[in-house]
């Protein structure tokens, strides 16, 4: 079977760790061919350092071109939609950073548009492909939790000199930056929609959250208490308790440790040997989304399982209330409605 082609837009931090967790897999299976970036300087040594055959100045370049058959966006978040919809437009599945969009009115018209031109697109919400989410999953399940009652989760570190979430034109705070991480778990855990949302938060002076804590209530009777901080380190934890039973993720985005009911540690192992240093924690763990995609994309869906669109969709629309009763706006508020 040929290699899944991939080309990568934006030359930045994300994209690094996911081009070198792509090389971990064979060749045979997974090959980075292209990159483009806005500057081609940029590009070009983005290309070098991973051994790609092509740079692009733009993003229209690679759209065009007939050697890519997915595409992964580690673009900016207010990028999404229009490098997304430009992408579908080409002929190219696609791997779009989370936030997915700004808000549900964007997310809901660039899905639409994917499920138009029958091309495959996914979140990447990579937390839910590590073996310790299929694990939980695989436990709720089989009723070893039981119903599920509660979830509390924490995520923040000290990011409020950090761009991409300080400033309200990069679609910057953390209810988009790592409110996405805490609902998701929470959403994978419960597997509705919540009834009731009630939040509060601490905006900066560009009028983007800096810390939030909501509460999500669900139809069975359980909440949800969830917090971000870019002030300070949080547990970085999520824990789920169920009628029967409780397991706790650590470092819940991207767990290589969790504790299971009977109280014991399960410990997980990346593969060794990358090519180059990753930025951030993990992302070696980055390889498991990609294969996700492979696999989708190899057996003829639109959509994974795991990170459906209606889930996508979901999350946005609980960033949404979230930042309305906090009182953060975007100008794409106004202009996508739902």
């Amino acid at each position: 079977m040929a290699p899944l082609r991939w080309g990568i837009v934006s030359a930045g931090k994300i994209s690094h760790d996911f081009t070198t967790a792509l090389a971990t897999w064979p060749k045979e299976q997974h090959l980075a061919v292209a990159v483009s970036a806005r500057k081609l300087a940029d590009a070009e040594q983005f290309a070098k350092k991973h051994g790609l055959a092509k740079a692009y100045e733009g993003y229209e370049a690679l759209a065009k071109d007939a050697e890519i058959d997915v595409v992964y966006i580690g673009a900016i978040n207010p990028a999404h939609y229009e490098i997304g919809r430009l992408m579908l437009d080409h002929g190219k599945h696609v791997l779009c950073e989370k936030p997915l969009c700004i808000n549900e009115g964007q997310s809901k018209r660039l899905l639409a548009h994917a499920q138009a031109k029958k091309l495959f697109f996914m979140e990447a919400i990579w937390s839910r492909f590590f073996p310790s989410y299929v694990q939980l999953r695989d436990r709720i399940d089989a009723g070893e939790l039981g119903d599920i009652q509660q979830v509390e989760v924490a995520f923040g570190f000290p990011l409020a000199d950090v761009d991409r979430l300080r400033m309200k034109q990069l679609g910057g705070g953390t209810v988009l930056d790592l409110g996405v991480y805490t609902i998701q778990v929470i959403l994978w855990a419960f597997r509705a929609a919540p009834t009731k949302i009630v939040a509060k938060g601490k905006l900066n002076e560009d009028g983007v959250d800096l810390e939030v804590s909501a509460e999500l209530h669900f139809a069975n009777g359980g909440i949800a208490r969830m917090k971000t901080s870019a002030l300070e380190k949080q547990t970085n934890t999520a824990t789920v308790r169920g009628s029967k039973g409780t397991m706790t993720l650590h470092d819940f985005w991207c767990p290589l440790a969790l504790t299971d009911i009977d109280g014991s540690r399960k410990e997980y192992t990346l593969p060794d040997g990358a090519r180059h240093p990753f930025n951030f924690q993990n992302s070696c763990g980055l390889r498991y989304e990609a294969e996700e995609v492979r696999q989708c994309i190899a057996g003829g869906r639109l959509e994974s399982a795991s990170v459906p669109h209606s889930e996508s969709l979901l999350i946005a629309r609980i960033q949404d209330e979230i930042r309305r009763q906090i009182g953060v706006q975007f100008p794409e508020d106004a202009e996508f409605k739902v």
